[in-house]
């Protein structure tokens, strides 16, 4: 690319060698002129110096009387003349004419060009080999950070030159980018180990049930183990869905916000949660809107709820307070509580307090890792504590609209 822009930019500049060239010559015979006798002339050009006549035609004469100069090419060679009107003595009129010959005028311009073009090919490839020499030494030391990023073992990260250059800052957006490559393995590694553990055990009900039905064929404990293989293949179905709405929630993008009223969404959630457990709804009497996509609300809500019918004992209690810039969701209920040292863990993925009460209620342990995945993107906060009936306490702060 450098390459052939110095060389057009060169080839430009030869083609006007020749009228540079030819000004430079007269130039130099126009300095001259001014030194050397001049020719003298009658308004008409006819020598009044006894001397033989000039090679003017009457143009030449009515331009030299202007005061311009007259260029004449004759083959190879070219004639300046210069003049100016002076007056004799008795008051007439003469032309005083000023002429020189420039041999070798069209040679000098033919060769001069010609040299031109071969210097301009020359320092356009000397222009060529320098910028790739200049390109290849810089760019050797991302060469070497290249080979070395995909070298390094997991966990791993690229020396940061210590000069502030554009060589530290993609070290550094390198080292970036492998680290959300090692926190993105590291995450699809966890999911799947604890999703195929998940599924191992309503798999394996299922497939032991059905191998004892088919072992002892009898009519009322297949209905038995029919029942068994229903109940927990409903299990296995809501443990995909689950895992789907979260891989969606992961990879997608999130949808465009937009200001949603969580007193109508809270209202909403309640009337579809399917219990018989008594839930207050304390908010104020203005809307409440919150910077989000109303199916993440939807989902935030919802699960919230479940999570809080399958503890408490009688009753449930959202309260909903605007603070500053944010909008605090308190979802309360009068359970069992979570012990302070599980507090951190409950928003895991597939973290359960307590393994066979988990199981046997239902839950996956992906409810509240959902909730926070969908407030936390959207620049919100969640947290666990103990609610004032003595159950547990979720606090969501979401951003105002």
């Amino acid at each position: 690319m450098a390459t052939g822009v110095a060389l057009l930019c060169l080839l430009a500049f030869t083609g006007l060698a020749p009228a540079l060239i030819g000004l430079v010559q007269i130039t130099a015979v126009d300095q001259e002129l001014e030194k050397s006798p001049p020719r003298v002339l009658d308004v008409s050009g006819v020598p009044v110096d006894g001397e033989a006549p000039l090679p003017l035609t009457a143009q030449d004469i009515r331009t030299l009387k202007s005061g311009q100069p007259v260029l004449r090419l004759d083959g190879e060679s070219a004639h300046r003349f210069r003049g100016r009107v002076v007056f004799a003595e008795d008051g007439t009129p003469r032309l005083e004419v000023y002429g020189s010959t420039l041999l070798g005028y069209e040679n000098a311009n033919t060769l001069g060009t010609r040299w031109l073009a071969v210097a301009a090919v020359l320092v356009a490839g000397l222009v060529g080999i320098a910028t790739w020499l200049a390109v290849r030494s810089s760019l050797r030391p991302v060469e070497r950070m290249r080979v070395a990023a995909g070298e390094l073992p997991h966990g791993e990260r690229l020396p940061v030159p210590p000069s502030r250059d554009e060589l530290q800052a993609l070290a550094e957006a390198l080292n970036a980018l492998l680290a959300r490559r090692d926190e993105a393995t590291e995450r699809l590694r966890r999911f799947t180990g604890d999703a195929a553990h998940e599924l191992r055990s309503p798999v394996a009900s299922v497939r032991a049930q059905a191998e004892v039905a088919v072992a002892h064929p009898d009519p009322d404990f297949s209905i038995e183990v029919l029942e068994s293989v229903v109940e927990e293949s409903i299990r296995l179905s809501a443990l995909v869905d689950s895992l789907l709405i979260l891989a969606r929630a992961d990879t997608g993008a999130p949808p465009r916000a937009e200001a949603v009223d969580l007193v109508l969404e809270a209202e909403a959630a309640i009337a579809r949660l399917d219990t018989e457990l008594l839930v207050r709804l304390s908010a104020p009497p203005s809307a409440c809107l919150v910077s989000a996509a109303r199916s993440e609300v939807e989902l935030v809500l919802d699960n919230l709820l479940r999570n809080a019918a399958r503890y408490a004992y009688s009753t449930i209690t959202l309260t909903l307070v605007p603070v500053g810039r944010d909008v605090r969701l308190l979802v309360d209920d009068d359970g069992h509580g979570i012990p302070v040292e599980h507090r951190a863990k409950v928003f895991d993925r597939f973290y359960r307090v307590e393994e066979d009460r988990g199981r046997r209620s239902g839950g996956f342990g992906l409810g509240l890792a959902l909730v926070a995945h969908l407030v936390q993107r959207r620049g919100g906060s969640v947290r666990a504590a103990e609610s004032p009936a003595g159950g547990a306490r979720f606090e969501i702060r979401w951003p105002s609209w």
